[in-house]
């Protein structure tokens, strides 16, 4: 008995870490669909006809500056895409994403900052979730234009594969993230969904359902833009 009491002790420690990401993840989930849904309701916002054209949307919630002053930590959020071949489809359940590196430029100021990227086409969806994609040289990026009633058919747009914005303070801007990566968070994905499914099957093969913590962002994103207006081509 003696023994078994080391040992039980033990795993009784270890647990807790292994919990306490667990909810680290579910809260990203859910701060995500809060970031979006408040972005979304500023009055000038990303405009309308940009989200009935984007593939996928990328949501990365209170990136702490400092974290990449010293270039220890990077910010983590989630990935969702329109589902169906063509992304005529709704939004799928999210994959976990991590962006690392680059100056963030930081120009509105304020501790934290609040992304979200438009991916554009097909051909950026599918290169993200595979692996590291670095932002301006992997893909075409660009500061988003904003406002209800922009006008969003300039050359820059047209041509971006990513469409980048910031909130921080309140303040909210197309902001360029030139030089910085996305990728897929497997490790997140794992907590998240309870066994390791890759980035492409949860957004293209419906590997698993819409967990409880998403649910916010998802029903949001369908009802926001329930109707796909872009080409659904690669380029």
């Amino acid at each position: 008995m003696k023994k078994l009491l080391p040992i039980a002790l033990s795993l009784c420690l270890s647990a807790p870490p292994l919990l306490a990401d667990d909810k680290r993840e579910k809260e990203r989930l859910e701060n995500c669909g809060t970031v979006i849904q408040e972005i979304m309701d500023i009055p000038d916002n990303i405009p309308q006809d940009l989200i009935d054209k984007a593939d996928c949307v990328i949501i990365y919630p209170s990136v702490v500056k400092a974290a990449f002053i010293f270039g220890g930590s990077y910010g983590r959020g989630a990935m969702t895409c329109r589902t169906g071949e063509k992304f005529t489809g709704p939004w799928s359940a999210p994959t976990m994403m991590a962006l690392e590196g680059g100056s963030f430029g930081f120009q509105i100021g304020g501790q934290a900052t609040d992304f979200v990227l438009l991916v554009m086409n097909g051909r950026g969806a599918h290169a993200i979730l595979k692996s590291k994609v670095k932002l301006g040289a992997d893909a075409s990026a660009a500061a988003g234009p904003k406002g209800r009633t922009a006008e969003a058919s300039t050359d820059v747009t047209m041509r971006a594969e990513i469409l980048s914005y910031s909130r921080a303070r309140g303040l909210f801007a197309g902001i360029s993230l030139a030089g910085s990566t996305v990728r897929p968070d497997n490790g997140a994905n794992e907590k998240v969904y309870g066994k390791s499914l890759p980035s492409e099957d949860l957004v293209f093969k419906g590997a698993a359902p819409v967990p409880p913590a998403a649910q916010q962002l998802i029903a949001y994103l369908n009802k926001k833009s329930p109707k796909y207006s872009g080409s659904g081509k690669e380029i």
